[in-house]
């Protein structure tokens, strides 16, 4: 077992082609490198993708076999049989009882952990399940709500091409985004005919490589952002011929931004107006900008009318549908849609009434949605590779809400915070251990998708997520061998007649909500080397043919059926990912709603038109805390060895230097660190990255996993332990963990 074997990183979005070494063991991954076979990272590969064997082999709690909670809390292990009949015999209960909405379900794909997810929504529909979430909720839904408004499309930006780079809120050289990030930035910053503008508080590794770094006061970005808008309406920077073609509403738009007080928000942000005027009008005398929002003002205050501004900045200079701007793009699902309802209408929670985003419920009201006696209040709860216990606002407060659930089922790799709250425990392989996808695939103008292959094999006892789903599909005696049957018998004539078959399930609606199980367990069976869980595929290959028949066809696959079925075989046999589409820029009009952007969301407009002259202040909470940065040693809570860290080990609080000094403080020393929700103690790292008054903690730290002598040890604080549920965006309810009132006390110094 000598052989590279390529598969992929799955510690952000980009999950970046690799090749695996193993060691003599078969289990061992003795080498890492990047895949110059991929057709999107082309060998590039981060610091952090080498350390991927601290997530396979690690210290991490890993789970061989289904577990079933005693009455005395602790864990006893059962068979699969057992697990899989108990498990649907409480859901049915529940559901009787209470209705299939009372079950919530929670996850469907940790980082790079797709497709078994995808099975999940034959789960729900066999047990009447309505409402589910996601991480996306967290981090993305206000982005979602307001392109759905505008263009009716999610965009991206083609950063790679593009004349200014414009980063708000947004760290590439470690959260990546767009593929090879770290060489992307590089050419940018050495080129002198491009440029790159970066909003951030922290001075940042990409601030660093900027040409202007407007580094403005925490939480201020909707003004700074505003104030850039406004000053391309005042010097007459916008594209008045651009904009009469291709958009709506600017009518309603240029009177709020020639109302602004440039000068006022600019103090307000704490940048100075020369520097904010200069990048504004670098970005407007570009042939192209590129601009990629992220996390730093996506879970921070004003969040979605922050999404709405940054898009007016480069929607009033023309950025749309030519290289190095923004674009629409392909894929497989569809991620990142919306339909785009105003405010307070659409689909609410039950409880909350909260607005659900793209058919995600806000990650922070899920607990108000457990924690009351209100007749809808969800009763149970399925968590697939994720850990919301600790990686959603409010730790103690979500504990709460998992232990007052009548079921809590968890389906994962590890034993992980929530896993540890769960009546049942079903584990599945990692990763490396079966065939796992990401739909993630934003590549433009030629999109890349990629099934990956096991790496090695999966230890006995554990199931991939599409058989555990299938069984609990079969469980609730929704599917059985003579719903299978005649589909097999189609398939047997061959795919076209299988296609015909299947054509007929999905004009039923209510069957057609099984269709991945019915793939599954016919298809499925047939496919080569045990690859039974891409089935699900061959129906999104067929999808993506007929949304984007231009687009496959320029990649090779020709048109109609035929086109789905070579697009499908072409997925199976990309040990080392494939190109599924390849564009012309000008496609994304025919994207867009009508092919026309509408400038207006009146909503958010009004808030742009009454923004307060001041941000709150508050003597009590001297600070502001950014839970959660990405350094060159954190990544997502699936990667929980804390062993692979070569740097801030402890997880360090950053704050500036000046802060320091003013109270007392050396690297090392010890601070307890206190919000509205709660406390910690942390070692303190003083830098001149920082800005007086802000914080960060890193994310990926706070997880429990047991030391060589099995005792559970506990590394650096859970940055949620300190957040607060109710801290969140009030339009789709984004928590605002980038903005959270703190204060300092001195432990050692």
């Amino acid at each position: 077992m000598t052989d590279w074997r390529p598969t992929a990183c799955i510690l952000c979005e980009c999950n970046c082609g690799i090749q695996v070494l193993l060691g003599p063991d078969g289990r061992t991954f003795e080498k890492i490198r990047g895949d110059k076979l991929h057709p999107a990272s082309e060998g590039y590969t981060c610091n952090k993708a080498l350390q991927l064997d601290r997530y396979q082999n690690g210290r991490t709690g890993r789970l061989t076999a289904p577990l079933r909670r005693r009455p005395d809390g602790s864990f006893e292990e059962i068979d699969w049989d057992t697990a899989i009949s108990e498990v649907s015999a409480r859901l049915l209960e529940v559901g009787h009882h209470f209705g299939g909405e009372s079950i919530f379900y929670y996850g469907g794909g940790g980082q790079g952990n797709h497709l078994g997810g995808a099975y999940a929504p034959a789960t729900m529909a066999a047990y009447g399940i309505k409402y589910r979430s996601s991480a996306l909720a967290q981090e993305k839904t206000g982005d979602f709500w307001v392109g759905a408004r505008m263009t009716g499309y999610p965009m991206r930006a083609d950063v790679e091409h593009a004349e200014v780079a414009f980063f708000i809120g947004k760290n590439p050289y470690q959260s990546h985004g767009f593929p090879r990030a770290r060489t992307v930035l590089k050419e940018i910053a050495k080129d002198p005919a491009r440029s790159m503008i970066v909003l951030d508080p922290v001075r940042t590794e990409t601030a660093e490589l900027a040409d202007f770094h407007l580094q403005l006061r925490p939480g201020t970005d909707v003004y700074l952002l505003t104030a850039m808008a406004a000053i391309l309406v005042r010097d007459n920077l916008i594209d008045h011929e651009w904009l009469t073609r291709h958009t709506t509403g600017l009518d309603a738009v240029l009177p709020v931004l020639r109302d602004v007080p440039i000068e006022k928000y600019c103090a307000i942000a704490d940048v100075e107006l020369e520097l904010v005027t200069a990048a504004t009008h670098r970005l407007a005398r570009a042939s192209s900008v590129a601009a990629l929002e992220d996390l730093g003002v996506q879970m921070n205050r004003y969040s979605t009318v922050v999404s709405y501004v940054e898009k007016l900045v480069w929607l009033l200079t023309g950025n749309v549908g030519k290289p190095g701007t923004q674009y629409a793009f392909t894929g497989l699902t569809n991620i990142g849609h919306d339909r785009g309802h105003p405010a307070g209408e659409g689909p609410k929670s039950p409880v909350a009434g909260a607005q659900i985003v793209s058919g995600l419920v806000p990650c922070n009201v899920i607990s108000e949605e457990i924690l009351t006696d209100h007749p809808a209040r969800y009763r149970a709860m399925i968590v697939e590779s994720a850990n919301p216990a600790h990686s959603l606002a409010d730790s103690a407060r979500m504990r709460e809400a998992l232990e007052a659930l009548e079921l809590v089922v968890v389906i994962d790799v590890a034993m992980t915070e929530t896993a540890r709250l769960a009546d049942y425990v079903l584990p599945a392989p990692t990763q490396f251990e079966k065939y796992e996808a990401t739909f993630f695939n934003f590549d433009f103008p030629r999109n890349i998708f990629h099934l990956r292959h096991p790496v090695l094999p999966a230890p006995a006892g554990v199931l991939p997520e599409p058989e555990i789903h299938a069984r609990l599909v079969e469980a609730a005696g929704v599917l059985g061998e003579a719903d299978y049957a005649p589909l097999r018998a189609a398939l047997a004539q061959g795919r076209e007649a299988f296609a015909m078959a299947f054509l007929g399930i999905l004009g039923d609606p209510a069957r057609s909500k099984l269709a991945p199980v019915l793939l599954y367990r016919t298809l499925g069976e047939t496919l080569p080397d045990g690859a039974a869980a891409a089935a699900l595929l061959w129906a999104a290959a067929y999808n993506m043919v007929r949304k984007f028949p231009a687009s496959v066809e320029r990649a090779g696959y020709g048109t109609g059926l035929a086109a789905g079925e070579r697009l499908f075989e072409a997925i199976l046999d990309g040990k080392h990912g494939i190109v599924i589409s390849e564009d012309d820029y000008a496609e994304t009009w025919n994207r867009v709603r009508d092919k026309v952007i509408r400038l207006e969301i009146p909503e958010l407009l009004d808030v742009v038109a009454t923004l307060p002259d001041a941000p709150d202040d508050s003597a009590e909470w001297p600070f502001v805390l950014s839970a959660g940065e990405r350094r060159a040693f954190t990544a997502n809570t699936i990667f929980r060895d804390p062993a692979w860290r070569k740097r801030d080990a402890a997880g360090t609080l950053r704050l500036s230097v000046a802060d320091a000094d003013r109270l007392g403080l050396a690297a090392g020393d010890l601070v307890k660190i206190t919000t509205r929700r709660g406390s910690a103690q942390v070692p303190v790292e003083p830098t001149d990255r920082m800005r007086p008054g802000h914080l960060s903690l890193p994310n990926g730290f706070g997880l429990s996993v047991a030391d060589a002598a099995g005792v559970e040890v506990t590394t650096g604080a859970a940055p949620n332990e300190l957040t607060s549920f109710d801290a969140r965006d009030e339009w789709v309810g984004t928590p605002w963990h980038k903005y959270v009132p703190a204060r300092l006390d001195t432990v050692t110094a």
